[in-house]
C-alpha cells in the first residue's frame, strides 16, 4: 500500500503479526496521509501565488489548520472500528508504542509522526490526564542530521562565481513560473543593500567586505508563503560567521516578480517568523532539517515556535510541553498571578522565570451576553485568521498537571474562587483541565505608566498602527482599552484580549446623532437607539484620552480612529475582499523604485 493513501481498514490482525504492529502502521498511515496533504497545500500555495489569487492563500491558510485534527478523528475512528474495546487496554499500548518506533527508522518526518501517536493515543485512552508512558514525552528517534534525499538547502559561491553570477542563479533558481520585472536591476539593490548592512557591522573592514575561502550562499529549497509575499531564507556564511537573509518576493499588477527588500539582520528575521503572524505554507519533506537551519538564523527562537511558524503548531505544542517540564524541572519559582489589571473574562496566571502566562476561563465572566461557549469561538476565529503582526498566537491544552507546591498560594485561592471547575487537585498535582498559554508581553497600561515622552509616542504610534491593520485585516478588536494591548521584546504593539473581538464587516460603525435637547445630552442613557454591533468611534475619546501626553500623540498620529467615516471606509473595503499590503518588516527595509525603474520594466 502506498504510505500516502487511505488508511487500511483492518477486519482482523493476520495470525503471523501481532496486533499492536497492525495498529502501529495503521496509525502511521494515517500520519503519512495527513502529512502528504500538508504538503500539497503548500504545492498549492505555488501557483496560488503564480496566479496572484491571494484571497486563495487566505483560505488555503486557514483551511490547513484544521487538517490534522481531521485526520487524528479519521484513524481514531477507523481504529476502533477495527479493534474496538482491546484499544482500551493499557497492555495494549506499551508494545504498540514499541512497534510504532521500529517504523521510524528511515522516515523523514519521525519527530511529527510521534506528535500525531500522541494524539491518537490520547484520544482513544480519554484520560483525565495523560499516562507519559504510553506516550512520547521525549523524542525517541533523532533527527539532528536527517536531510532529504534531495538536500534541503542550496549551496552558492560567489569567490567563484562572483556576487551578481551567484545571486542571480540563485534567483533563477526559485522556480516560479513567473517572470522577474527587473532582475539585473534587484540583483544590484540586493548588493547595495548587502554591503552597505556589512559594512555598518562592528569591526566590518571600511573597504568593504573581505571574502574567504569558505564562503558561500546558502537558501532553503523551498519558497515560504504568506498571504501576498514569498519569502526566499538563506545565510550568508563567511569565516564561520553566519549573517541571516531573507529576501521578499512579490508581484507587480502585471504579474511580474520583484524583490521588494533585503531582510539582513536577526531582529528582521525574528518579526518575519513571529508568533504574531500567520503559519507560512512551505514544502518540506524533512521539517527537521528546515527547523535546524532555521535555528542558526535566529537561535534565541525556540524550537517550538519555529515548527509553529512554519505551519506544524502540533509539533510545536509538543516540542513547548517538552520545554516547559525541562523548565520545571530546573526552576523553584511559583506560579503567580500576571502583573496588570485583572481581567473579567480570563483568570491569568505566569511564572516569572519562564516567558509565557497562562489563561484559564472564569467560570463567572463578568461581561454581559458573554460565555465560555463564545470565548472558545473567540479564540479559535484568532488561530484561523491572518494575525498580520498585531495578534498573538496561542498555544492551547488540556489537563496540564502543575506541582501544587509551585502554585503561590494567593493564586490557588484565586483559581478556586473564580475558576473551580477548570482546576481539580490529585495527590500532589494541580491539573489545570483548559488553558490557553501565550508569549508574556508588557501590557500597554504599564509601559504607558513608566514610559518616557519618546517610549509614549512610540508605544501610542503602534497602539494605533495595531489597531489600523487589524482593521484592514477585517478584525475589530472590540475593547481598545490599553490593557488589553501588549508590547514585545522588539516593540511592537499586540492586540491580546480576544473574547469582544468580531470582523470588521459585521460591526455597524455610526456618528453620534445630535441631542433633540439639552435634558437628552446630560441624561444616564442614549437619546439613540443601539444595536448590538453598533460602535460609536467619537466615544472612544471619553475612555482612552484623559492622559494628557497620551491625547497630544495620538490625536497627531491617528485622530482618524474617532471619525466613523475611517471605519466605514475600512468595512468597505474588507467587503469588497480587498486584502491592503501589510509587510512583515519595516517599510524602510523596502527598495527604492524610480520611474525610470519603472520604465525599463515595461518595455520587457
Amino acid at each position: 500500500m502506498d504510505r500516502h493513501g487511505d488508511l487500511p481498514v483492518i477486519v482482523q490482525a493476520p495470525a503471523a503479526a501481532p496486533v499492536a504492529s497492525a495498529v502501529a502502521r495503521a496509525i502511521l498511515a494515517g500520519f503519512d496521509r495527513h502529512y502528504a496533504l500538508f504538503r500539497y497545500c503548500a504545492q498549492r500555495a505555488k501557483s496560488l501565488f503564480e496566479s496572484g489569487d491571494w484571497i486563495g492563500i487566505q483560505r488555503l491558510a486557514r483551511e490547513r489548520i484544521e487538517y490534522y485534527d481531521a485526520r487524528v478523528r479519521e484513524c481514531v475512528a477507523k481504529l476502533r472500528a477495527a479493534y474496538g474495546d482491546a484499544l482500551s487496554s493499557d497492555a495494549f499500548w506499551a508494545p504498540l508504542k514499541q512497534e510504532f518506533v521500529l517504523l521510524l527508522a528511515d522516515h523523514s518526518q519521525p519527530e511529527c509522526a510521534e506528535t500525531f501517536f500522541n494524539s491518537v493515543c490520547s484520544q482513544v485512552l480519554h484520560r483525565d490526564h495523560f499516562n507519559n508512558a504510553f506516550l512520547f514525552v521525549r523524542p525517541a528517534v533523532a533527527t539532528d542530521h536527517l536531510d532529504a534525499g534531495v538536500p534541503s538547502y542550496r549551496c552558492y559561491y560567489p569567490l567563484q562565481q562572483g556576487w551578481r553570477a551567484s545571486l542571480t542563479q540563485m534567483m533563477a533558481d526559485v522556480g516560479l513560473a513567473c517572470p522577474y520585472a527587473d532582475l539585473p536591476a534587484d540583483i544590484g539593490r540586493v548588493m547595495r543593500a548587502g554591503v552597505r548592512y556589512l559594512r555598518a557591522l562592528p569591526g566590518a573592514p571600511l573597504a568593504g567586505f573581505e571574502l574567504a575561502l569558505d564562503c558561500q550562499l546558502q537558501v532553503l529549497g523551498t519558497l515560504f508563503y504568506r498571504n501576498k509575499g514569498a519569502y526566499l531564507v538563506g545565510r550568508l556564511v563567511n569565516q564561520h560567521t553566519i549573517y541571516p537573509f531573507a529576501l521578499p518576493l512579490l508581484r507587480d499588477p502585471g504579474g511580474r516578480l520583484y524583490i521588494d527588500a533585503l531582510l539582513f539582520d536577526r531582529d528582521d528575521l525574528t518579526a518575519l517568523f513571529s508568533f504574531t503572524r500567520a503559519y507560512f505554507l512551505v514544502d518540506m519533506e524533512v521539517p527537521a532539517a528546515y527547523v535546524r537551519f532555521l535555528r542558526t538564523l535566529i537561535p534565541n527562537k525556540p524550537e517550538a515556535e519555529l515548527y509553529t511558524t512554519i505551519g506544524l503548531h502540533k509539533q510545536g505544542k509538543t516540542l513547548f510541553y517538552r520545554d516547559f517540564l525541562h523548565h520545571l524541572r530546573h526552576s523553584h519559582d511559583r506560579f503567580v498571578i500576571a502583573p496588570g489589571i485583572r481581567g473579567m473574562v480570563m483568570l491569568v496566571f505566569t511564572l516569572p522565570s519562564y516567558p509565557y502566562v497562562f489563561k484559564i476561563i472564569r467560570d463567572r465572566i463578568a461581561k454581559d451576553r458573554m460565555d465560555r461557549t463564545t470565548v472558545l469561538a473567540k479564540y479559535q476565529l484568532v488561530k484561523l485568521h491572518d494575525r498580520v503582526g498585531r495578534l498573538a498566537d496561542t498555544w492551547e491544552y488540556s489537563q496540564v498537571a502543575l506541582p501544587r507546591a509551585r502554585v503561590a498560594p494567593a493564586l490557588i485561592e484565586e483559581l478556586q474562587r473564580l475558576a473551580p471547575s477548570a482546576i481539580e487537585e490529585v495527590g500532589d498535582m494541580l491539573v489545570v483541565k483548559h488553558v490557553y498559554i501565550e508569549r508574556r508581553m508588557t501590557p500597554l497600561n504599564l509601559y504607558l505608566q513608566d514610559a518616557n515622552d519618546v517610549q509614549l509616542e512610540h508605544g501610542i504610534r503602534e497602539y494605533g498602527n495595531a489597531i489600523r491593520e487589524l482593521a484592514a485585516a477585517n478584525i475589530f478588536p472590540g475593547d481598545m482599552l490599553f490593557k488589553n494591548f501588549g508590547v514585545t521584546r522588539l516593540g511592537r504593539v499586540v492586540f491580546y484580549d480576544y473574547d469582544e473581538i468580531q470582523y470588521m464587516t459585521e460591526m455597524n460603525f455610526r456618528r453620534i446623532p445630535e441631542a433633540p435637547n439639552e435634558e437628552a445630552e446630560l441624561a444616564s442613557e442614549p437619546w439613540y437607539p443601539v444595536g448590538a454591533n453598533d460602535v460609536f468611534p467619537e466615544e472612544f475619546e471619553r475612555f482612552l484620552l484623559g492622559d494628557a501626553r497620551v491625547r497630544r500623540t495620538f490625536m497627531k498620529e491617528h485622530a482618524a480612529l474617532l471619525d466613523a467615516d475611517y471605519w466605514q471606509a475600512a468595512r468597505a473595503r474588507n467587503r469588497r475582499g480587498r486584502l491592503d499590503d501589510i509587510f512583515p518588516y519595516d517599510t524602510t527595509r523596502q527598495f527604492v523604485r524610480t520611474t525610470r525603474d519603472a520604465v525599463r520594466a515595461s518595455r520587457k
